[in-house]
């Protein structure tokens, strides 16, 4: 006999004694529903080409702020970072240059060498936002 149903063993339930979904439940000494189709897992597509597809090098930090009246981008260095160092900020739809990095300061003092891990002020060619890489080229 079934505990869930009270029914003897195999017997087949008809339709109104159906689930709400549709799937007919047999007792097999407990009430189990008819195996649900399983949905396929979505593919990402392949993000498209930004400008200057070449790989961008080795990351060495992000921008966490920019002062835009003096445009200066301030970035936490994941990194050592030092003075003549080509950089290559990339970010949003369409930001993607290279500067070499002429001054940086840390805490207002100018610095020749930065280690990982602090934050740095830079002064920069074109606008930055919150979030996009720096590259050392």
């Amino acid at each position: 006999m079934c505990r869930a149903r009270g029914l003897p063993d195999f017997q087949e339930f008809n339709n109104k004694n159906s689930s709400p979904c549709g799937a007919v439940f047999i007792c097999y000494n407990k009430v189990m529903k008819k195996p649900i189709k399983k949905t396929t897992k979505r593919v990402k597509a392949p993000a498209s080409p930004k400008l200057g597809a070449a790989k961008p090098g080795k990351l060495v930090g992000r921008v966490t702020h920019y002062f835009d009246h003096i445009k200066v981008g301030v970035i936490k260095l994941s990194a050592p970072l030092k003075v003549g160092d080509e950089i290559r900020i990339m970010g949003g739809e369409a930001t993607d240059f290279n500067q070499s990095v002429t001054s940086m300061q840390v805490d207002h003092e100018e610095m020749k060498k930065a280690p990982k891990g602090k934050n740095i002020g830079l002064k920069v060619k074109e606008r930055v936002r919150e979030g996009y890489k720096v590259y050392k080229v």
